[in-house]
């Protein structure tokens, strides 16, 4: 029987030191060739839940946006959110699923004989702007505070973290009730009291967005704490660039997983605080309409005619799943340290385990 020969077992000690990757986790997406951009979409689209999310959230908003008309202009439905007609089946939804019909009012309709899908998509409406708005503003004043405080360190750091200190201290729902009491004095001749009465759910949104940045800016100032350390920040001062291109180029993108989960979960927040503060009766107020105003309004019809909560209820459910499933989609397309975990490829890897070859100790050329 022949002796192995040296290379063999140098070949068999490299390979058995050599690390296997854990069973049913999927190596980093193949870059080569791929620019940024295409890298991030197509792990995006991969994304199952993003993906699903990402229809649903865009049907609810073509729906919302196009049926009843936004800023003037008029919706392919029939009826608007304050229209009132008479009570056809008695209020209950005209809509079947066998056989299927859509009828007059699918959602059904309220007590005085408003349309209830005028009313609901009405809502999604003020929903999806106050989220927009909220999203944006805490985002921008978050990421800002958070680069400064985090990359200059010093006075600004302490300057800005008492600040966030202060705010997180202040309850929003009571900083909104006076903003809602401030809005409904018409008679006071102030320029926010003006703006307010007019723009109701954007001045709700600005101010609930300027309230909802702090959590955002401790954590980016965390991840810059951590990121103004690394090599590639220590090159880019060595190379020359500036400070703010070193936080725009080079840290921030090293830490969008981070911001994008936060907007998200912010935006889809911002869904709930609307409702409870329209559920309160500070926040969207008759004629105007909005899905925590809908529940509220018919709070006790509860038992009697229960689709009356069946739908706005729905709506919100929909929206702030939908917010949510699109974040964890674009953490992972942007953070390239997400690895995909398949339990059914660790199960079948489990099953078959290779046993490690044999080697055999090398103890120098042999005589014969």
């Amino acid at each position: 029987m022949s002796q192995p020969s040296q290379q063999d077992e140098i070949m068999a000690e490299e390979a058995a030191l050599q690390p296997t990757p854990a069973a049913g986790i999927e190596p980093v997406l193949e870059a080569k060739g791929l620019s940024q951009g295409q890298i991030v979409r197509k792990r995006f689209l991969g994304h199952s839940g993003a993906i699903i999310g990402l229809v649903v959230f865009a049907l609810i908003f073509i729906v919302a946006f196009t049926s009843v008309g936004y800023w003037g202009i008029p919706g392919w439905w029939k009826y608007n959110h304050e229209q009132v007609s008479p009570l056809v089946n008695d209020g209950a939804p005209t809509s079947s699923l066998w056989p299927l019909a859509w009828g007059e009012h699918p959602f059904g309709q309220d007590r005085i004989g408003r349309d209830l899908f005028a009313m609901t998509m009405r809502g999604a409406q003020q929903s999806i702007t106050v989220m927009f708005v909220i999203g944006i503003i805490a985002g921008l004043i978050g990421v800002v505070v958070g680069a400064v405080s985090g990359y200059f360190r010093g006075w600004a750091e302490a300057i800005l973290m008492r600040l966030t200190d202060v705010i997180i201290i202040v309850p929003a729902l009571l900083l909104a009730a006076v903003m809602a009491q401030m809005a409904g004095r018409r008679d006071s001749g102030s320029w926010f009291a003006a703006f307010a009465s007019t723009n109701g759910v954007l001045a709700l949104g600005i101010f609930l967005g300027l309230i909802s940045w702090v959590s955002l800016a401790r954590l980016m100032r965390g991840e810059f704490l951590t990121l103004r350390e690394r090599e590639f920040v220590d090159a880019a001062r060595i190379s020359g660039a500036s400070n703010a291109r070193i936080i725009f180029k080079h840290i921030l993108p090293n830490a969008v997983g981070v911001l994008i989960v936060n907007v998200t979960l912010t935006m889809s927040a911002a869904i709930l605080t609307e409702t409870a503060l329209s559920f309160l009766g500070v926040g969207v107020k008759a004629p105007d309409t909005s899905l925590g105003l809908l529940i509220s309004q018919n709070q006790q019809a509860f038992a009697t005619r229960p689709w009356l909560f069946w739908f706005p209820g729905l709506f919100i459910v929909l929206i702030c799943l939908s917010i949510n499933f699109i974040g964890d989609g674009l953490r992972d397309a942007f953070d390239p340290r997400q690895k995909k975990f398949n339990a059914k490829k660790a199960r079948e890897t489990g099953s078959r385990v290779p046993e490690a070859a044999p080697v055999t100790a090398f103890d120098g050329p042999k005589d014969h």
